[in-house]
């Protein structure tokens, strides 16, 4: 519930800053652009216990234009590791890579450029919280993940090819095998360094 509250939060403000908008300007990028981002994730294990943990890695991502300053192809990866789970100190490695689709809309804010994307994919988990003898034992090695969410960038200069993620915030779904309802829902936040290939 606080994760997609949250989430409401984030697409409402950057709603309503579009809204507050007179004029429009050029789309931030009309190229391909790649982020190398630190990553936090905010989870929780077992099922019906409040018993919540924080994977923290990195993720890359990839956009190239469909055509259109404001449609992306986008890829991404993302790895996170958590260790000290529960009483028992279970440990976990996430790693999740889905595709989709990411959308910058027709307007900046100064140098501050929004997006929005819809991603799906599959993750991939190892370490004691899935093998052995837990809840959470998985069936498979990989299942179904989505990602759900949109961020903010700040281009360093007006014509530069670098830009600084300010943050990105999504909701990530994964259908681990737990041993009750199979379904994973996870805060991700990330932020860090974007390079625009390509003209101005």
């Amino acid at each position: 519930m606080r994760t997609r509250f949250a989430l409401l939060l984030i697409i409402a403000a950057v709603s309503t800053t579009a809204g507050a908008q007179t004029t429009s300007a050029h789309p931030a990028s009309s190229g391909p652009e790649l982020s190398l981002q630190y990553t936090y994730l905010r989870s929780n294990a077992p099922v019906g216990q409040c018993l919540c943990f924080s994977p923290q890695g990195g993720s890359a991502s990839l956009a190239v234009p469909l055509h259109s300053d404001h449609f992306f192809l986008a890829g991404d990866v993302t790895v996170g590791h958590a260790g000290k789970i529960s009483a028992n100190g279970y440990d976990l490695t996430l790693s999740a890579f889905t595709a989709g689709v990411r959308y910058r809309p027709g307007f900046s804010l100064g140098r501050v450029a929004p997006f929005a994307q819809v991603l799906a994919g599959g993750a991939h988990a190892t370490g004691t919280l899935v093998g052995g003898n837990t809840p959470a034992a998985r069936d498979s090695s990989v299942v179904f993940a989505s990602n759900l969410g949109g961020g903010l960038d700040l281009r360093l200069h007006p014509d530069s090819h670098l830009s600084i993620r300010l943050l990105e915030a999504d909701y990530l779904v994964t259908l681990f095998h737990n041993g009750q309802n199979d379904h994973q829902n996870m805060l991700r936040l990330s932020t860090g360094l974007v390079i625009h290939f390509g003209h101005r």
